[in-house]
Parts: C-alpha cells; sequence; structure tokens
C-alpha cells in the first residue's frame, strides 16, 4: 500500500505533544544539578515543593496537586521517608489516609533549595527568552494543565 507522503498534521514540528516532551525533558535536566546537590530527584523535588508550601498533607492531597496516581507518589515518598526528609503517619482520625510531613532535614532543605528557581532564571538571562515571556508561558501551560486534566477526567468517567 502506497503512503501518502505529505500529511501536515503528523509533521513532528505540527504536533502540540512534542515541544511540551522536549522542554519537560530539558528542564529536568536544567534542575538536575542543582538537585543533585540536594540528594534528590526531580519528581522528589515536586513533592518536598508542595510540603513546603502546604506543610502536613495526605498521600491523596500531594497525588492532587502533582496529577500523580498514588501507585507512582508511594514509592517516592517512601524514598524521601528513607532520606529522613519525611515522615509518613497514618490519620488519627482515619486509618486509611496516610499523611506526610516534613522532617527537621526536610524543613533544613527549603533553606538550601530557595535560590535554585533563581539560579534557573538567570540561566536564561543570554537567551532571547524574558521572564515576563516566562511567567506568560507558564500561565498559559497551566492553562493548559488544567483543560488536558478536564478532558482525561471526562474520558476516564465514560469508560
Amino acid at each position: 500500500m502506497m503512503m501518502k507522503k505529505d500529511v501536515p498534521a503528523l509533521f513532528l514540528e505540527n504536533q502540540l505533544c512534542f515541544p511540551l516532551y522536549a522542554a519537560s525533558r530539558f528542564t529536568t535536566k536544567m534542575y538536575t544539578p542543582y538537585l543533585n546537590i540536594l540528594g534528590i530527584t526531580y519528581p522528589q523535588y515536586l513533592v518536598m515543593l508542595t510540603l513546603w508550601q502546604y506543610d502536613q498533607q495526605s498521600v491523596k492531597e500531594i497525588g492532587q496537586r502533582l496529577f500523580l496516581e498514588s501507585n507512582t507518589l508511594t514509592p517516592l515518598l517512601k524514598r524521601l521517608e528513607q532520606k529522613e526528609l519525611i515522615r509518613r503517619t497514618r490519620s488519627p482520625l482515619d486509618e486509611r489516609t496516610v499523611l506526610i510531613s516534613l522532617t527537621n532535614a526536610g524543613i533544613e532543605m527549603k533553606e538550601n533549595a530557595q535560590e535554585i528557581p533563581y539560579k534557573i532564571l538567570a540561566s536564561f538571562k543570554e537567551e532571547s527568552i524574558t521572564k515576563d515571556e516566562f511567567e506568560t508561558f507558564q500561565k498559559t501551560l497551566f492553562k493548559l494543565v488544567d483543560a488536558l486534566n478536564r478532558k482525561i477526567t471526562i474520558q476516564e468517567k465514560n469508560e
């Protein structure tokens, strides 16, 4: 069967997914040297960010904030607990609920981590992307994440 060659809808540069995928990979690589100093991975950093911002939370709440299922989140939390950055306890109100809180080491790590966002932004000062463009792009990305999350939620309910 002969395949039609020019199908612009299937060109890599016309895909929404590709630049998001590539940007995500490059962004994670930019964070890696800073996170290596802290001794955590990028997904672990995201968990720590939620704890630094919101303090004690259930596994479910962290999963909702990070759009992660508990089967993905649980191993991350176990590794953070092994590093003595978090503590996992059962809720006294509901034994099924696992609460996550920072240890003293996790709280102290915040001091060392607070410069990371500034270092990431500063690394772009030689590039043609301004701080305003970053902020606009970030707002657009959050709108996209929200829209995609709604679509996926509807699809999952209909399955």
